[in-house]
């Protein structure tokens, strides 16, 4: 990761019924505070925590963009990003 990037990033929970697309600078860190229930909300109440799918972008503009056509979409099309990239669910916060 370095400086002046940006992600989008969809999170599941244990069973991958649960899906969450967010935007971040730090993807590292932003995934912790998942992992940590930082924040109380959404991803706290359903236990969603497991990265399994990112892109990264180098304007800020581009990455909100990309993470609402993807908010936007419909569940199946998401699933399809995942599975083109991670067949088979798992963390990839793991390789980070």
């Amino acid at each position: 990761m370095k400086l002046g990037q940006f992600y989008i990033y969809i999170l599941t929970n244990r069973s991958n019924h649960v899906l969450y697309t967010g935007v971040t600078n730090n993807l590292k860190r932003r995934i912790l505070e998942h992992k940590k229930k930082k924040n109380s909300g959404f991803t706290s109440q359903y236990n969603v925590d497991k990265l399994v799918y990112y892109e990264v972008f180098d304007s800020i503009k581009d990455a909100i963009y990309r993470e609402k056509q993807i908010k936007a979409g419909p569940r199946r099309k998401k699933i399809g990003l995942i599975e083109g990239k991670n067949k088979t669910w798992r963390d990839l916060f793991e390789d980070m």
